[in-house]
């Protein structure tokens, strides 16, 4: 069975046909890898993965961030792609303890 990406664009009204997966992936992704430095394998999954990561870099809650990777299960969304970026997990502890603090000074 083969994967199948479907074009809406000038090519498709020129072939009618959809794109081989793989050979999208040749073109564009690992293209636009070149281009970025990127070395080593690269394919869509890598693709999700950033996403994902991007997601969570923006604060949005984690159920938007569920819906928009189209998970069933909110514990995919937090456990198969959520490895937080050590920054991130920094900046949320840092606001965690200025909370704490700033409460406590204010008693």
């Amino acid at each position: 069975m083969q994967d199948h990406t479907f074009n809406t664009g000038k090519e498709a009204a020129r072939t009618n046909k959809p794109y081989d997966s793989g050979s999208l992936r040749k073109k564009v992704l690992q293209t636009a890898a070149s281009r970025a430095k990127i070395q080593g394998p690269i394919g869509w999954h890598t693709l999700r993965h950033s996403y994902r990561a991007w997601l969570g870099e923006t604060g949005g809650p984690l159920g938007v961030q569920q819906k928009l990777m189209r998970h069933a299960n909110i514990s995919t969304t937090m456990n198969v792609y959520g490895g937080a970026f050590m920054e991130a997990k920094r900046k949320a502890s840092t606001s965690v303890v200025q909370r704490v603090l700033l409460q406590h000074l204010t008693k």
